[in-house]
């Protein structure tokens, strides 16, 4: 088998793997209590804080642990939404974003909130300057994710953050859930106020989230009932959860550029696979992230292509995980000016550590025949 949705979640470090197991038969106690086993496993949360506001060149104190990628970004937008809608009720964002971004915004205009939905061009980037010129007195957030989890295309996060620089009372949040661990993220030389992260996209453990909160902010809390994470995050911390994500942060750190350029020579090969295979179009444009590559066969339903190449071993994906069974056109490929059968017919390929050569020779081979075996079916299955 070979697994090629690594976008949508990784396989976790053996090592990651035991560190969960050995903290969570040792470090059993609640963190909020007051004996002695309950401070021991808050030291063990607070260490894990300092290691990831280490790696990512940060404070401690300005990081708080989530459930995961989702619960991140909801909590960055709607906390500083509802926070500081005395400033303004304007919010701006992408056409492209995580359905957890995209959808946090729609609830957000049913309480009142005025949003701007920046399109992007034909390759899937949005231009610095429109989200300038964008830009009313009632503006008080700005949220724009680093890589794009379809088309894996690379915002520019840093020129956007110069510019909003200009703008003090304007906080600008990122969803980095694609791009931690696999390009570089200079926090608070691009000027990010708010920044999400997952672990279980870095092979650490599924149930976790990193929030960056910039010293200073304060968040209008989703949950309450407790005074963990500063008072912004209520309940009861998952201490192996965090221990072995900051531990699958910082190994994933540490082979960063190693893996950057593995990836980005098994993209260069797929891409000249895909590219001979008349039927197929290549999605999205430079720069993207060396890990991700997303192509349509217009006419043709993904998840055909999806079971038939599970039949030859292939694991792969639509779209976005979260929004893979549902069956209606990518809001991202209508968003760049795809057709509506191309922005049906999408397929992701997303590498991993393990990837070498011969799995994408493999992978190219699987595709040739797939193609070979529908295109007879190809009109009656739209």
């Amino acid at each position: 088998m070979l697994y090629f949705d690594h976008c949508a979640s990784t396989p976790p470090y053996d090592e990651v793997v035991q560190t969960m197991m050995e903290v969570m038969r040792s470090q059993y106690a609640n963190p909020s209590s007051l004996h002695r086993l309950g401070a021991d496993a808050d030291k063990l949360i607070e260490r894990s804080r300092a290691l990831v506001a280490q790696q990512l060149q940060t404070t401690k104190g300005e990081w708080i642990f989530t459930s995961g990628g989702t619960e991140s970004n909801n909590l960055a937008i709607k906390g500083v939404a509802r926070q500081y809608q005395g400033r303004g009720k304007h919010l701006i964002t992408t056409q492209i974003e995580h359905a957890s971004v995209y959808e946090s915004f729609k609830q957000l205009e049913q309480e009142g909130f005025r949003v701007t939905y920046l399109p992007v061009d034909r390759s899937g980037h949005v231009r610095p300057e429109h989200v300038i010129e964008a830009i009313t007195d009632e503006t008080i957030l700005v949220s724009i994710m680093h890589v794009n989890n379809e088309l894996g295309t690379i915002q520019p996060i840093e020129e956007i953050g110069m510019r909003l620089k200009q703008y003090p009372k304007i906080l600008f949040h990122v969803d980095a859930v694609q791009s931690i661990g696999k390009l570089p993220i200079a926090i608070e030389q691009w000027g990010i106020d708010l920044l999400s992260g997952s672990a279980h996209k870095l092979r650490g453990p599924k149930g976790v989230g990193f929030l960056y909160l910039r010293s200073g902010i304060t968040l209008y809390p989703l949950f309450t009932g407790g005074t963990q994470e500063g008072k912004q995050r209520a309940g009861t911390q998952n201490v192996p959860g965090i221990v072995a994500s900051a531990k699958a942060l910082r190994m994933s750190l540490e082979s960063q550029t190693q893996r950057n350029q593995k990836h980005a020579s098994l993209k260069s090969q797929l891409n000249s696979i895909i590219d001979d295979i008349p039927e197929l179009k290549r999605n999205g444009g430079e720069p993207s992230s060396s890990h991700i590559v997303h192509f349509s066969y217009p006419g043709m339903k993904p998840e055909v292509i999806i079971h038939m190449l599970e039949q030859h071993g292939i694991m792969a994906s639509t779209k976005s995980a979260c929004s893979s069974k549902d069956d209606k056109p990518s809001r991202v490929l209508l968003a760049i000016g795809a057709s509506h059968e191309q922005a049906t017919g999408g397929i992701r390929i997303s590498f991993g550590d393990e990837h070498a050569e011969r799995d994408i020779a493999a992978l190219g081979t699987a595709l040739r025949l797939v193609v070979e075996h529908l295109k007879p079916l190809e009109r009656r299955l739209t």
